[in-house]
């Protein structure tokens, strides 16, 4: 069984790693197969930028509760079996624990 510590540090690396295939431009790349943009003038002539999934896969990989699920079996799966697999772990939950922080600093400014 998890203790508390470990409950809080995988819960954490799921969000980063959630955020990093839902959100961030570096995980564009897997998205990109399953996604269609679309460059539409509004109303005003501004030109606006839709992004339409595609299928299962791409409704799934917009879905930051669908990915969240399956980060947070891939993080348990790499803490327990994987040899080392705890450093993916930290290193996952200390740049979400940068993320939150820096989130926060810039509400303060």
């Amino acid at each position: 069984m998890l203790n508390i510590f470990e409950f809080l540090l995988l819960g954490l690396a799921s969000f980063r790693l959630t955020r990093l295939i839902v959100r961030d431009y570096i995980m564009e790349w897997l998205r990109r197969p399953f996604i269609e943009v679309r460059i539409e003038k509004n109303e005003d002539g501004i030109e606006e930028e839709w992004i339409e999934p595609k299928g299962f896969i791409g409704e799934g990989l917009g879905c930051q509760w669908c990915v969240g699920v399956w980060s947070s079996l891939i993080m348990v799966f790499f803490y327990i079996m994987v040899p080392y697999g705890e450093w993916l772990v930290f290193i996952l939950a200390l740049a979400a624990l940068q993320s939150i922080i820096y989130s926060w600093s810039n509400l303060l400014e």
